[in-house]
């Protein structure tokens, strides 16, 4: 069976989900509601991770819909992609960095999502613009690296991976490719099931470095099957690293947070940043932690690690640029710094700002 076969399996509907949480009528209609809004599809694999005994499970949090969804607390676009949009479906907000919404597809739709608005393209459309996106590469020398990302990127077809590839592989000024994905996470099938993707990345990468980009949030997403996918890539010559999200819920604790960056870096998954959960329409009354219990969080887990294990940074991704959280001065302020700026006048710099113990995102003012 092909990985898009598979994906047919998946669940989708209020039906199918009332069907496994033996929801009341009224329950279906409530969940049919929100997925008129914010779409499910869960692959049977991550399905069967979930403890459905237990009401609170990290693994059905992150993938069942709550009926809290329909809060409209929050925005759409926390980090100004729509700013950043140099190309329809590209955005260019750091000098070095290109990015691509290459679909709109997942394999499976994090409840979580920063992008539940669904901004991307579909693998169908992204040939209207791909001569525009790769012209736009080349005509800006700044540029050193290449983000793929969408949705998943690893939901393109294998034809379109390989055309990005063989694209970007003949721009000299770059240096790397990344794919963001969360395939080897929810659908690792698709990668060890799949000869020819593992051949198209292979190939090209004795062309150009590339990276995998995933994101593991709890230590039970480190399966035998997930960390298969994780091997085979690994086994191409091309390093996995992680992007984690803090998640109430899922992981605000040291422990929880710990013991997950130290299954990933004994297998290899090099932790890349633990971000902070943004405040996202249908996501921020649900998943986010306070920013001083988030550093207190991170700090904690960090104590676990052995020194590979700490080579990450907390951080919130601002409209401003990516913000490393330092610290806690006192009772009122907190430490930050510039880790990436959008405005070079920002660039590593170091700020302050009050922060009480509910807050959990800094505001337009960038501190003193």
């Amino acid at each position: 069976m092909s990985w898009q076969e598979e994906l047919k399996q998946n669940i989708t509907t209020a039906k199918e989900l009332s069907g496994l949480l033996n929801c009341t009528p009224e329950e279906q209609q409530g969940f049919a509601e929100i997925l008129e809004q914010y779409p499910m599809s869960i692959t049977p694999y991550y399905l069967s991770l979930i403890n459905f005994e237990d009401e609170h499970d990290p693994i059905r949090r992150m993938c069942i819909p709550s009926l809290h969804e329909t809060d409209l607390g929050g925005s759409f676009d926390t980090s100004g992609e729509a700013d950043n949009t140099v190309i329809v479906g590209m955005q260019h907000k750091y000098r070095q960095t290109a990015m691509v919404l290459s679909t709109n597809q997942c394999a499976m739709y994090c409840r979580h999502c920063f992008r539940k608005r669904l901004v991307g393209l579909s693998d169908e459309e992204v040939a209207r613009y791909f001569d525009d996106m790769i012209g736009y590469i080349r005509a800006h020398g700044e540029i050193s690296n290449v983000l793929i990302s969408g949705g998943d990127s690893f939901l393109n077809s294998n034809a379109v991976i390989e055309r990005y590839l063989g694209a970007l592989c003949g721009i000299g000024h770059l240096d790397l490719i990344r794919f963001g994905t969360r395939v080897p996470v929810v659908f690792p099938s698709r990668i060890t099931g799949d000869g020819e993707l593992l051949d198209i990345l292979g190939r090209y990468s004795r062309k150009k470095q590339i990276y995998v980009v995933t994101q593991y949030n709890h230590p039970r997403e480190l399966t035998e099957a997930s960390l298969a996918a994780v091997q085979a890539i690994r086994e191409l010559g091309i390093p996995v690293r992680n992007q984690t999200v803090l998640l109430r819920g899922v992981n605000d604790t040291p422990e929880t947070l710990g013991a997950l960056l130290r299954g990933m870096t004994r297998n290899g998954i090099l932790p890349y940043y633990v971000f902070q959960c943004r405040p996202v329409t249908g996501v921020k009354n649900q998943f986010q932690v306070p920013l001083r219990e988030g550093y207190r969080i991170v700090e904690g887990a960090k104590v676990l690690q052995n020194g590979q294990g700490k080579c990450f940074r907390y951080a919130l991704s601002h409209r401003s640029g990516k913000i490393e959280i330092l610290g806690e001065l006192d009772d009122e302020r907190m430490l930050f710094k510039y880790h990436q700026a959008k405005d070079s006048k920002n660039a590593g710099r170091i700020f302050s700002l009050p922060v009480n113990e509910r807050d959990c995102w800094i505001d337009e003012c960038y501190g003193e």
